[in-house]
């Protein structure tokens, strides 16, 4: 049954030249609209005061605390990748409103025009450390990153694409779950991505999950959750559920801690927690030492 969902997948989403989906305004440079407005960004760690080039030049993390702002998907893709090696794919492929949810279309114009995407997944190959990767970063200024039926099947071809060429996949989430307007829809691409997962398997791909903040509902129990190798930005949060619904369900206080990338490292969930300023540096070492083995070519 996952199987046939998974071939029917494609009705759920248009692809063209413009005249299926609303076309998104024109991205300024993918760093430029990620920095903050004006000239100083309070952190919301420490609350210091930061110039927005010092902070572009940290990668957007706070020098007093190491506190992780939050970044665009181009921005973050940029800043991981060899320069000039990114080539977008499905960069077409928008939602439509197969539920017609009222307003769901103002909403996806409104994100479009705040982000310069079509969607809320950016894809597409490139080089690491001078060795070809299928990378892909969710965008948390789209509607949350939420994992609608464009942005699951993004998700799926990248997958596949990531089988048939024999490269690792590379995937930052940030998502607070699966989009409501799409319904069931949505929650189909929790089972599609997954399906899609084993065909990298099967062909002994690698897939790096990389976590950043947040990466919640069914995004977290799905395809994030389920990397040969899973690490995350400090202060991630990571789970499935929100806080307070835990402690309901529960009927207990929680840690301080719950939910964080360091609580999940400690209780086994995640195998490292690297800073963002390390984290190129990780992937590359992580991408060589498997294509060195052969995992990356299937061997």
């Amino acid at each position: 049954m996952l199987k046939d969902l998974f071939n029917r997948r494609r009705q759920y989403v248009t692809v063209g030249t413009g005249e299926e989906a609303p076309e998104a305004r024109p991205a300024r440079p993918a760093v430029e609209r990620d920095v903050p407005k004006g000239l100083v960004q309070k952190c919301d760690g420490c609350g210091a005061l930061l110039l927005a080039k010092e902070l572009q030049k940290h990668l957007y993390t706070c020098p007093e605390c190491n506190h992780h702002f939050r970044i665009g998907a181009r921005t973050r893709i940029e800043i991981t990748v060899d320069e000039g090696t990114f080539r977008e794919m499905d960069a077409r492929l928008a939602s439509t409103n197969p539920l017609g949810f009222p307003q769901y279309e103002e909403k996806l114009e409104a994100a479009m025009r705040a982000t310069g995407l079509l969607e809320g997944v950016v894809t597409g190959e490139a080089e690491l450390d001078g060795v070809p990767i299928v990378i892909g970063a969710m965008d948390p200024g789209f509607m949350m990153g939420s994992m609608g039926s464009a942005v699951g099947e993004r998700i799926a071809r990248a997958m596949e694409r990531a089988a048939e060429s024999k490269r690792p996949l590379v995937l930052f989430t940030a998502s607070g779950g699966a989009r409501m307007q799409e319904g069931i829809l949505s929650l189909m691409q929790m089972a599609k991505t997954s399906v899609a997962l084993t065909r990298m398997v099967e062909a002994r791909v690698l897939f790096i999950s990389v976590i950043t903040h947040p990466t919640t509902g069914g995004v977290s129990a799905s395809f994030a959750s389920l990397g040969d190798v899973i690490v995350a930005e400090p202060g991630a949060m990571f789970g499935f559920a929100g806080r307070r619904v835990v402690e309901q369900t529960m009927r207990q206080s929680l840690p301080d801690d719950f939910q964080t990338a360091e609580f999940n490292l400690k209780h086994g969930m995640i195998d490292k927690v690297v800073h963002r300023k390390q984290m190129r540096q990780t992937l590359g070492a992580l991408v060589r030492i498997h294509t060195a083995r052969g995992w990356a070519h299937g061997e």
